[in-house]
């Protein structure tokens, strides 16, 4: 398997130190893909060569990509990248605040969805999704009467930022929340319904799934909140989205209205500054201000800060120890926790 296994702490320096400037990039494509480990194994290559970061994930429907192509090789990358006839002339979407340290490496892995949906192939169509509005056009829905607007996306994104009236699940997963929509909306089929996520894939699927289980009128921002900020920005309009965009890779976030409209989940201060707490074997996500960052240590509670001092040791014998009292932590829902290694019996640490 081709694959970069330097220590990340190096490659994180590497990246501080480069000279060069960086551009972070998305794009996806739903495709039929025959050999996707063959397509994966060609793309690191090529994309190794041209020294590009990123997380890109392929499978047979397809590829989802989230990169960081160095300037001076872009013009070689996007040639490369339109020569594969399915992906000729792909839409690319670039960062709102970009400072070229999104990624600090080529991750490139292949997965059996290029969307982790939970869904069986026979609940939808891609064939058959909703009618793709600009970004005005979306804009100017918003306000319709009896339109309903719906975040596709997990509770920990729209926390931090989402479309003015959206209905926002809480939810972790995209098979819990197009199971909560179908339900929650389930006498109403025949309203608008105008649906949003961070790049548009997500709403690929939701908007197929909903209209084969008999929604009528369904509508999606064409490349989400991403190609929306760009547009709105051009024309110069007041956006509808408040807060902050939450992305996948190292920034985590970035702003759209400059607002800040959620809270430390420590002290309660405005703040929407996502992170991992610093304690690796517990990793929980959560938004926390910069004197909770200082006080804790970027861990999220204080069991997380003491087990941080520890020498690596007795930090190994909590672990297998599997500390119960974590259970009763009052950190928030979050996404769900790594699994530890088979060598320490794939037990939890922070329950939290």
């Amino acid at each position: 398997m081709l694959e970069n296994r330097i220590d990340k702490r190096i490659l994180k320096e590497n990246l501080h130190k480069e000279s060069f400037k960086r551009q972070t990039i998305s794009f996806y494509k739903y495709f039929e893909i025959n050999n996707p480990t063959e397509s994966r194994n060609q793309l690191y290559e090529q994309w190794f060569a041209l020294n590009c970061f990123g997380r890109i994930y392929v499978a047979q429907e397809g590829i989802n990509a989230q990169m960081s192509v160095p300037e001076d090789n872009m013009a070689e990358f996007l040639k490369q990248l339109y020569a594969i006839p399915q992906l000729t002339n792909v839409p690319i979407k670039q960062a709102i605040e970009d400072d070229g340290k999104s990624f600090y490496k080529l991750t490139i892995k292949v997965r059996p969805k290029i969307v982790a949906d939970g869904l069986e192939n026979n609940t939808y169509d891609l064939s058959k999704v909703g009618k793709h509005l600009t970004a005005l056009e979306f804009h100017n829905a918003i306000d319709e009467p009896g339109t309903i607007v719906v975040d596709m996306r997990n509770h920990y994104e729209s926390e931090i930022g989402h479309f003015k009236n959206a209905f926002c699940p809480d939810v972790d997963t995209f098979r819990e929340e197009i199971q909560l929509v179908l339900e929650k909306y389930k006498d109403e089929k025949d309203k608008q319904f105008l649906l949003y996520c961070t790049g548009g894939i997500r709403c690929e699927k939701a908007s197929s799934f909903l209209i084969n289980n008999g929604f009528e009128n369904v509508s999606q921002l064409y490349g989400g909140i991403i190609e929306y900020a760009q547009q709105i920005k051009q024309l110069g309009i007041e956006p509808k989205f408040y807060g902050k965009n939450f992305v996948f890779d190292e920034r985590l976030g970035e702003t759209i209205d400059g607002q800040v409209i959620s809270h430390c989940h420590q002290c309660g201060k405005p703040a929407d500054t996502h992170t991992n707490c610093a304690n690796n074997d517990c990793h929980l996500l959560f938004i926390q201000c910069d004197d909770c960052k200082t006080k804790y240590e970027g861990c999220c509670c204080d069991d997380c800060k003491s087990v941080i001092q520890l020498p690596l040791e007795d930090r190994k014998k909590l672990r297998v120890q599997h500390h119960q009292k974590y259970a009763d932590s009052k950190i928030f829902k979050s996404r769900l926790r790594p699994k530890l290694s088979s060598d320490l019996n794939n037990k939890t640490f922070c329950n939290g």
